[in-house]
């Protein structure tokens, strides 16, 4: 989801919520921390340089009960961002902090409540350093070609 994208959709509600990957609710009191650019400069391990940018939006959770987040107030958050950041329509990444680590999400939204998706992590330059590509799996009996020929071994025609 794009910094665009989630500003549509909170102008359209009165309440924000987060939802993990598990299915548990990011508890209501939550704030948002940080709205940020994120760059990250590096090389894959065949040698390619690579740049990629996030908008990052990291969710905290206190035992503040009375100050909830409202829809307009994370807008007016998002735009000053943009504003004094100079950030461009891009990507968010969202994190959040799990049992022992920070966990980083992707976002979609689901109608209702924005939904944070794991991310996996995967090798960028599979054809250059050596990792084959993954073989199709196959039950014994299918590889065979099916037979479309009309003869049959009773028919006589062979």
């Amino acid at each position: 989801m794009k910094l665009s994208e989630i500003k549509s959709e909170l102008k359209k509600l009165t309440t924000i919520a987060f939802q993990l990957p598990n299915g548990d609710l990011v508890p209501n009191h939550f704030h948002v921390t940080e709205v940020g650019k994120i760059t990250k400069h590096f090389i894959d391990c065949g040698g390619v340089v690579r740049t990629e940018e996030v908008a990052n939006f990291q969710l905290w959770e206190a035992n503040d009960y009375d100050h909830r987040l409202h829809p307009e107030k994370l807008v007016h958050i998002i735009e000053l961002s943009e504003t004094k950041l100079q950030i461009p329509d891009l990507e968010i990444e969202v994190e959040y902090q799990m049992k022992e680590t920070i966990g980083k999400f992707s976002l979609d939204f689901d109608g209702t409540s924005f939904q944070l998706k794991s991310k996996l992590t995967d090798c960028l330059a599979k054809d250059n350093c050596g990792i084959p590509p993954e073989k199709l799996k196959v039950k014994i009996g299918e590889w065979k070609p099916k037979e479309t020929s009309c003869c049959t071994p009773d028919s006589g025609c062979c």
